[in-house]
């Protein structure tokens, strides 16, 4: 099954702001999305936006980048610009829930 636009996108920005190659790049959001229990192939930016500002920069921490903070910061920015996918079962408060904020 194909991954989502955003999923592709985040990925190719990840790249862009770091030292991550391609492969590098999408194993990490695979697996900040993983450990939020959300899939590639169906996660809208609204969804990604709480991932990335919860769960990728520790990843990107134990990766070595330097600046993940701020990585994460351009990226929230950069995906409150894109469209939201109303097809999302679940809301980025729900994601933000299950990874332990209330």
């Amino acid at each position: 099954m194909a991954n989502a636009p955003v999923f592709d996108w985040i990925c190719g920005e990840l790249e862009r702001l770091t030292s991550l190659d391609t492969l590098e790049a999408r194993g990490t959001v695979r697996l900040s999305l993983k450990k939020a229990g959300l899939e590639a192939r169906s996660v809208s930016p609204g969804q990604l936006a709480v991932v990335v500002g919860r769960v990728l920069g520790a990843e990107l921490r134990d990766r070595g980048i330097e600046n993940p903070d701020q990585v994460c910061e351009d990226l929230i920015i950069s995906l409150k610009s894109q469209t939201p996918d109303s097809s999302a079962e679940e809301s980025p408060e729900e994601v933000f829930r299950r990874l332990g904020g209330s």
